[in-house]
């Protein structure tokens, strides 16, 4: 499998699993939190059929990468990010994050610039700020997240059956775009996942993504749905074209937070169209499902 290395802790290397998939223009897929690369089964395939060269890998604390006790901030996750980047030496990139996956897409443009990456997608992204101050009413009150910490630090297990039932909205599409499987293939990823950096990314989400989203130089798409019960559509995605010159907003109607998996005739739709076409500042899009 392959590996780059990003740092070390004490006596181990902190080595980074990544897939890489398919020739043409390269489309870097930065998956949510607590999941791994594996969360794009539905995108994947559709994008190496479509011509395109796929990279997609594991946050560290995910998945097949290491588990170090520390480095959950964005600054360092987008220092990983530029690792990968200039290991596997991108040029002409797309940045495709999803969730938590989003505030790498943003903290890289606004920390590193756009000469490896052509363009920029945010899929139910939490930029541009989460967390509501005085400057910033449309967030989320802090002691939510203080909530979400404890309840992952009483019991990591129970908290993660109560996220990904929200995280497919499972009262509404279970049965039809989304099955018990598929929810306990979620689950046991994220169950394998470093129990430190699943509680310490909680703290990253409350980072400020503004300013890195105005820095922003190139397209940039924006999907979310608009019944995104983890990461809410008027506290995020609504609020990122705003800052992004040039964006199109994709809004999906009655679309849950894990729109990937249960809306993906939409999602690779229009990621697909994206990709193919320079995008112009448009109005919103909605009504779609």
């Amino acid at each position: 499998m392959p590996y780059i290395t990003v740092g070390k802790e004490n006596s181990g290397p902190i080595d980074l699993y990544y897939e890489d998939h398919g020739s043409g223009k390269p489309v870097v897929l930065i998956h949510g939190w607590p999941l791994s690369s594996k969360s794009w089964e539905k995108q994947v395939p559709v994008l190496v059929d479509a011509g395109y060269r796929v990279i997609a890998y594991d946050r560290r604390g995910f998945g097949n990468s290491a588990k170090p006790t520390f480095g959950y901030d964005y600054d360092t996750l987008a220092e990983d990010l530029h690792r990968l980047m200039t290991e596997l030496d991108l040029d002409d990139a797309t940045l495709v994050g999803f969730s938590m996956g989003g505030g790498e897409v943003a903290r890289y443009l606004g920390t590193y610039g756009s000469d490896r990456v052509e363009k920029a997608v945010f899929i139910s992204a939490i930029p541009p700020f989460l967390l509501k101050t005085a400057d910033n009413p449309e967030g989320i009150e802090g002691s939510v997240f203080d909530g979400l910490m404890e309840s992952i630090a009483a019991d990591r297990p129970a908290f993660l059956s109560r996220f990904f039932s929200d995280f497919y909205n499972v009262d509404v599409f279970m049965g039809d775009r989304v099955s018990d499987e598929v929810v306990r293939l979620s689950w046991n990823i994220a169950a394998t996942a470093s129990p430190v950096g699943t509680l310490d990314c909680v703290s990253g989400w409350l980072t400020d993504f503004r300013s890195d989203l105005e820095s922003i130089d190139v397209p940039a798409l924006v999907i979310h749905g608009d019944a995104d019960r983890i990461v809410p559509f008027l506290a995020s995605g609504k609020r990122i074209p705003g800052l992004v010159k040039e964006s199109r907003l994709v809004v999906i109607e009655g679309g849950p937070h894990g729109i990937t998996w249960t809306h993906p005739e939409v999602v690779n739709r229009e990621l697909l169209d994206f990709l193919e076409q320079r995008v112009e500042p448009l109005q919103p899009v909605t009504g779609l499902s």
